[in-house]
């Protein structure tokens, strides 16, 4: 693992096309910005731990595909699931 220390404000470049940003320091709490191809899905940790519990690789490469096309305004929206009482 590579450690570094960034001030807010301050950068990191991974590869060309992917920038994380210190945007504020909050106590413990570090308020981060990443900017990244729309083609690169960016979850938070847990996020991610959770979709790939819960489907198998290649469905959640299809599941990630179709929330970028739906926020490109392209796509059909996702089924509504049926009401409980």
């Amino acid at each position: 693992m590579l450690v570094l220390t960034r001030k807010s404000n301050q950068s990191i470049m991974i590869g060309d096309e992917i920038e994380v940003s210190v945007l504020a320091i909050m106590g413990e709490k570090v308020r981060i910005g990443i900017e990244a191809p729309r083609s690169i899905p960016v979850f938070r940790k847990e996020v991610y731990l959770e979709i790939q519990q819960d489907t198998s690789p290649e469905e959640a490469r299809q599941e990630v595909d179709q929330a970028l096309e739906r926020m490109k305004g392209g796509g059909t929206p996702p089924p509504e699931e049926p009401e409980t009482s």
